[in-house]
């Protein structure tokens, strides 16, 4: 007897085939193109690899690599505006230095809308060190808050370096003192409407009005001290204030820039590190750089390899406390 057509396709037909893999997920770059080493992009490797037209590539060292790693932390994605203070019980300790290195890290690195503010009441110095104008500050963009709608509405009222918007402080302190925490407030809330990370330079004095809705308003804080005697301790009393009023939580996630400006061989650098690693988040030491201990206008690409790396660094931190999700 002859076979049934079913039978036949049971015994001679070749197996019934899976379903294909999709497109989306089959004709990627990755999937269609020959794996290769890394492009080096500084240093020797980088030199010969452009020298040779791109025949030699002896890919990239571990100190490009570790690079990259923290730039890719920097760049985590922000679903909600993220608000940074910059914090020290005293000043000269380098904390208008550290706001204004950590905006051009996240600003250069991250490319979305980063602005940093200066909310010292005593004429603060943000702007003068990052762009040199302060014709437009804080108080004209409360006169005019009511008729922002727009990015480019509220850069009326900046000046800018690279990608990094700057709002700068009154520099009458008579008028500045007089700025509310409700207008502070105020302020920030129109910024956090067009910037993805905005930045306060928080003045000096832990008793100024502006202080309250800084620390509140703040998901994450920067302590700013020194690898010093007196630098440590202004951390540590910064710390400690903020322990005894309301902010201990806030405190224990802080980020601690000890600020190389001054250094002593006499102290144990390690040890004051280690102090306060035990206290925050993380610990950050800048090294001293002759271009910020100039006093004058900061470049960030001017700055040593070392110097920039380590705000990048802070700037890994702080992207690290993005959330994943909003709320």
């Amino acid at each position: 007897m002859g076979t049934t057509p079913r039978a036949a396709d049971a015994a001679g037909a070749p197996p019934t085939p899976t379903a294909p893999e999709s497109t989306q997920h089959a004709l990627t770059h990755d999937a269609l193109t020959r794996p290769r080493r890394d492009t080096p992009r500084m240093g020797w490797r980088a030199a010969l690899h452009r020298g040779s037209r791109g025949l030699l590539n002896p890919g990239v060292s571990e100190v490009e690599r570790a690079r990259r790693r923290l730039c890719e932390r920097v760049r985590r994605p922000v679903l909600t505006s993220r608000r940074i203070a910059v914090i020290s019980v005293k000043g000269g300790i380098g904390k208008t230095t550290t706001a204004a290195c950590l905006g051009s890290a996240l600003a250069e690195i991250r490319g979305d809308q980063v602005c940093v503010v200066d909310a010292n009441p005593d004429a603060g110095t943000l702007a003068d060190r990052l762009t040199g104008d302060t014709s437009v500050t804080i108080r004209d963009l409360l006169r005019g808050i009511e008729d922002i709608a727009t990015l480019s509405d509220v850069a009326r009222y900046m000046s800018a370096v690279g990608r990094l918007g700057v709002l700068a402080s009154d520099q009458d302190p008579a008028v500045s003192d007089a700025l509310t925490a409700a207008e502070y407030e105020t302020a920030i809330g129109v910024l956090g409407r067009f910037f993805s990370v905005v930045i306060t330079d928080a003045g000096t004095g832990i008793s100024h009005p502006t202080m309250e809705p800084t620390l509140r308003t703040a998901d994450s804080l920067v302590v700013v001290g020194g690898p010093t005697v007196d630098g440590a301790s202004r951390a540590g009393h910064t710390l400690d204030w903020l322990e005894s009023h309301g902010y201990a939580a806030k405190a224990r996630n802080a980020v601690v820039v000890l600020s190389g400006d001054r250094t002593s061989r006499d102290v144990d650098a390690g040890r004051i590190a280690s102090h306060f690693a035990s206290r925050v988040r993380s610990v950050v030491t800048v090294p001293q750089d002759p271009h910020l201990a100039a006093g004058g206008r900061i470049e960030f690409d001017r700055l040593r390899a070392a110097t920039r790396d380590a705000y990048v660094t802070v700037a890994a931190h702080i992207a690290d406390q993005f959330p994943d999700r909003a709320g």
